[in-house]
């Protein structure tokens, strides 16, 4: 199952990227997130406890972040939870006048389940969550907001 949200948003892409990759506080600035608990850091890497909502459904999964400024990226690897083994991967891309964001979710299950991972763990938990963080990140990054 490949998933992929985009938002364009008027700001320097900096901004935006500093914004996503500050997962530490994301339970602070995304009113959907529960909580982020940072587990572990080394240089560029780290990993998370991530809790969020969609809707009144609580959802937790642990991932590995990895952000990579010099190639406008930033990585997670989920390594616990429903969606382990997902990849999913934050680009941005520079225009005029801002930066292209976009978030890809990469979840494959095996048959029979695959349907499973697209129906509802994609497209009712993944693609909500997801598309909620892309506005939230977008509105902080275009109003000057901090939280």
């Amino acid at each position: 199952m490949h998933l992929e949200s985009v938002v364009t948003v008027a700001a320097p892409w900096e901004r935006v990227f500093a914004l996503a990759a500050d997962i530490e506080r994301w339970g602070e600035r995304l009113p959907h997130y529960r909580r982020v608990r940072i587990l572990e850091r080394d240089g560029r890497r780290t990993v998370a406890e991530m809790a969020a909502r969609r809707g009144a459904i609580p959802l937790r999964w642990r991932a590995v972040q990895e952000v990579r400024p010099e190639e406008r990226r930033i990585l997670f690897t989920h390594i616990a939870g429903p969606t382990r083994g997902m990849a999913v991967e934050w680009f941005f891309l520079p225009t005029p006048g801002g930066v292209r964001v976009g978030i890809r979710h990469d979840l494959r299950w095996p048959p029979p389940l695959h349907w499973i991972a697209e129906w509802v763990v994609g497209r009712f938990f993944i693609a909500h969550v997801a598309g909620k963080t892309l506005r939230r990140i977008k509105s902080l990054a275009e109003t000057g907001g901090d939280a």
